[in-house]
């Protein structure tokens, strides 16, 4: 009798203890922070450059963003959008609106004029957190009329650094990097918005697990970006089927580091939610790419966990100071990589490195964010995305159609289904019928899954390479080309070719020391390493990737601009 996805069986491959299900209790995402808040409430639980905020103090400052709203007319299901990077005023600004009764949208701080303005029109927030250096922008595009935004909140960044940092970052930084403004009649600080809150009576609202807490808009890469609807129950049971995931941690012991931006919903279920949920220190990394902070955050407060995206594990692996030895990273047992592929190079040296497990995991925006991992501590299958989480059911459809499921083994389109998923696009109703069909989610992944249960990525539907009649996945390229010696980033895509209708082109980011190294001599290695058909037939060497603050390699970019130079 042959094995069927209805069978589960990636359930026989869990670590010891993991459970197959999870039980998704009615309560809201706030209950994690206000039970740390009463279990150990002298706790730290937000740790940025030095300063510290306890449990009891981030729950109080969250309660008084609650009140605050309430007393401006915020009412249960208005939104409320936070535009800032990591700072511990985002963490506690997110539990204030889920304590109101709100919903969140948070806003990356790179957006453009046109994606800030088309995400406050599309979500019809009256109500706008933002970074001080944010502020001209968000006035600019309030300005236009195109928007509900009536209500501005500024918080700057020495808000909460220590004592002498908040000082000499006002003297000596603020003015340079854009944080010191003029803030125009009728908008508040958060200073005065807390203090205003502190002085009210909290929100007389209930908030249950089947209210909406989040509108997680998409990256946008593809067109405009769409909001998932994200109820209180797919939040908390992500958190859930993580902390089940790692197992080993202590409630109030853990330390994580959070350099995935917040406003990704990576970052935001594993980092800002995950760690209240174990009443954990979260170390928060405003800027992931700020090497040195990331990597003395490391080496002075001692996290266990990182969850993290390839490019910072390559980015340590191949820094020189580490290699010398100035950092201490012995500390991380594990680390989840999500939103770009884990080469299988970077997972060994970094596991070498720090002594932890570094695996490879996947998630979407529509799925609140993680739905697959690898175990932390048994089978590690290098090029998988691992095992369906608990009480995740996954399996492959026909790509074309997506009416016929295929066997195991085959390769289509990947479709999942559980307690994490979104209820639809916000204000999308043909978008959210196409990817959301008898309660599965398309994904628009090309996958398949073996019989023990693990799934690959093959490639994104979209990304497929067809040349001279071949289908061709390039993270199969990719993974060839990354163990090249002189290969420390590459990203791989179709270009158009008159002979082919498409061909393969890599873009390649070298080693330090390899200057020697020309396209000429990757593609000649390339003919030896992948069939006739999938080599590429263009290279270009770049100092660096474009990337989303994530770190997932915006191939757009690299096509438009190829096109761009044969065009002439």
């Amino acid at each position: 009798m042959s094995l069927s996805y209805s069978d589960k069986p990636w359930i026989k491959s869990y670590d010891k203890g993991v459970p197959a299900t999870i039980e998704v209790p009615d309560y809201p995402v706030h209950h994690f922070l206000e039970e740390a808040a009463r279990r150990v409430p002298d706790h730290t639980a937000l740790i940025f450059q030095g300063k510290e905020v306890t449990y009891a103090e981030f729950n109080q400052s969250a309660d008084a963003v609650a009140a605050s709203l309430a007393a401006n007319g915020f009412k249960k299901g208005d939104r409320a959008v936070i535009y800032m990077p990591n700072l511990p005023q985002f963490a506690i600004i997110y539990y204030g609106i889920l304590k109101a009764g709100g919903i969140v949208i948070a806003t990356n701080p790179l957006y453009t004029e046109r994606e800030l303005q088309h995400q406050l029109k599309d979500c019809g927030a009256e109500t706008v957190f933002v970074l001080s250096r944010y502020y001209p922008l968000l006035k600019k595009v309030q300005k236009s009329g195109q928007t509900r935004v009536k209500r501005i909140i500024v918080t700057y960044i020495k808000d909460y650094l220590p004592g002498i940092k908040s000082v000499l970052y006002g003297l000596l930084k603020e003015k340079k990097a854009g944080d010191r403004i003029d803030m125009e009649p009728g908008d508040m600080t958060l200073k005065d918005f807390l203090d205003l809150g502190m002085r009210s009576p909290k929100p007389n609202v209930k908030v249950v697990g089947s209210d909406i807490a989040l509108l997680q808009y998409t990256g946008g890469t593809t067109g405009l970006s769409k909001g998932a609807i994200g109820l209180h129950s797919n939040l908390v049971s992500n958190a859930l089927m993580v902390s089940d995931w790692i197992g080993d941690w202590k409630y109030g012991e853990e330390a994580l580091l959070g350099a995935i931006p917040f406003f990704h919903s990576y970052g935001m279920v594993t980092a800002a939610i995950f760690t209240p949920s174990i009443g954990g220190r979260l170390i928060i990394i405003p800027n992931p790419r700020d090497l040195t902070d990331l990597l003395t955050s490391i080496n002075k407060y001692k996290p266990a966990y990182f969850p993290g995206v390839p490019a910072m594990y390559v980015a340590i692996n191949n820094n020189p100071d580490v290699a010398a030895g100035k950092y201490d990273l012995r500390s991380i047992r594990a680390c989840i990589s999500g939103s770009a592929p884990l080469m299988v190079e970077t997972k060994r040296k970094f596991e070498e490195l720090t002594g932890g497990v570094l695996v490879e995991g996947y998630g979407l925006t529509e799925s609140h964010v993680a739905t697959h991992a690898n175990p932390l501590h048994g089978k590690n299958v290098a090029g998988s995305i691992g095992l369906p989480l608990p009480s995740v059911e996954a399996k492959i459809m026909d790509p074309v159609d997506g009416d016929k499921e295929l066997p195991i083994g085959a390769i289509g389109e990947l479709v999942m289904r559980g307690p994490t998923i979104m209820q639809g696009y916000w204000n999308m109703p043909d978008e959210t019928a196409n990817a959301l069909r008898d309660g599965w989610l398309y994904t628009g992944d090309i996958a398949r899954m073996d019989e023990e249960g693990y799934f690959y990525i093959e490639d994104r539907k979209k990304d497929l390479i067809i040349a001279g009649g071949y289908n061709i996945y390039p993270r199969e390229v990719e993974e060839v080309l990354a163990t090249h010696p002189a290969v420390m980033e590459v990203s791989v895509a179709g270009v158009p070719d008159a002979k082919r209708g498409e061909t393969v082109k890599a873009w390649i980011v070298k080693r330090p020391g390899f200057d020697q190294v020309t396209e000429e001599d990757i593609i000649e290695w390339s003919k030896g390493e992948l069939a006739k058909y999938k080599y590429p037939r263009l290279v270009e060497f770049r100092d660096e990737l474009p990337k989303t603050t994530v770190g997932k390699v915006l191939k757009r970019v690299l096509l438009d601009e190829h096109k761009k130079e044969a065009a002439g």
